[in-house]
């Protein structure tokens, strides 16, 4: 079965058992200390090796706990890069996101600066918007002693992270060369077709995600909760967003590159057929494909380019 999907499955033989694997094993919503210490537990680990950094530090960016990649110390003019890791606003952390970070790094030659922001219900929106943010500047002010470029700042992260990316975009448009957006969720009302397509049956659930939603709280429909209803998305910097099809926030990712491609902003999607929510650090070809095309990516970012308004829709390479 190697070869070819199981019949009526759209995920690939390989990413269905790992689907079925992890489901089993992830706590449903609603205890907040089983899923922390279940995203403790299966912490990131990338399907093959990526180059490693030659330097890891710990340190603190404006009150919040960052973790600093530096593939190359000594280099100038690199790509600085602000990660923000997913886990619905409630789990994950440093450490859980610890080997994509080194991996991105070392694959991309950009520093990068992985925030650890506070996390709901007990710090609920906009804390984590704002932390981003905050490390967002921290980064701009000390890119020169990091061995950066100013001008080629980025904002990325998955899922929840990927939300808070698009956030701190809107927020600071004018200080970033590139956003990246992995598999975001972007709108919390939850109401495209992908979410019932996908809501059940492929890891990350429909009933997760509204949880999550509830427990980090805000207005619906403020677009630094929900980006997908900014009233204006023009000046915004060059994206890239990186989508599983089978996932419940396809739609979502689909509907945000569409206005921005209308709002004139540079936009690629890279949509991973045969794979579901969270692949990216999972032993799968499409996750290398993926993790190489985003560092790829990261490299050619320069300075602020709008570019013709395109947005670009193109599958990837099958899992």
């Amino acid at each position: 079965m190697s070869g070819a999907f199981a019949e009526g499955d759209p995920l690939s033989p390989e990413a269905r058992r790992l689907c079925d694997a992890m489901a089993a094993s992830f706590p449903g919503p609603g205890d907040v200390a089983a899923l922390r210490a279940a995203a403790a537990a299966g912490a990131d680990r990338p399907g093959a090796p990526w180059p490693q950094t030659a330097r890891v530090r710990d340190a603190v960016a404006s009150g919040v706990p960052v973790r600093v990649y530096d593939p190359a110390p000594g280099e100038r003019g690199r790509v600085l890069v602000v990660h923000l890791h997913g886990g619905g606003w409630v789990m994950c952390g440093l450490d859980t996101h610890d080997a994509l970070c080194r991996g991105l790094a070392g694959a991309s030659g950009a520093v990068v600066v992985s925030a650890g922001y506070r996390l709901a219900p007990e710090h609920p929106w906009p804390a984590a918007a704002d932390d981003a943010l905050a490390v967002l500047l921290w980064a701009r002010a000390e890119a020169g002693r990091l061995g950066c470029d100013p001008g080629r700042l980025v904002v990325a992260g998955d899922s929840s992270g990927g939300n808070l990316a698009a956030v701190t975009a809107l927020r600071a448009p004018e200080l970033l060369a590139g956003q990246l957006l992995v598999y975001p969720p972007l709108d919390a009302s939850m109401g495209s077709g992908s979410v019932a397509a996908y809501g059940r049956g492929y890891f990350h659930t429909a009933a997760h995600m509204a949880w999550y939603w509830d427990r980090y709280g805000g207005d619906p429909a403020h677009p630094h909760v929900s980006p997908l209803r900014a009233p204006d998305l023009s000046g915004l910097p060059r994206t890239l967003i990186v989508l599983a099809d089978c996932d419940l926030l396809r739609d979502e990712g689909l509907a945000y590159a569409r206005r921005l491609g209308a709002a004139g902003v540079d936009c690629e999607v890279r949509l991973h057929p045969g794979v579901f929510h969270g692949f990216l650090g999972l032993p799968l070809p499409a996750a290398a494909a993926a993790r190489a095309g985003a560092a790829a990516w990261l490299a050619a970012t320069g300075r602020r380019d709008r570019g013709d308004g395109a947005a670009g829709f193109e599958p990837a390479s099958s899992s």
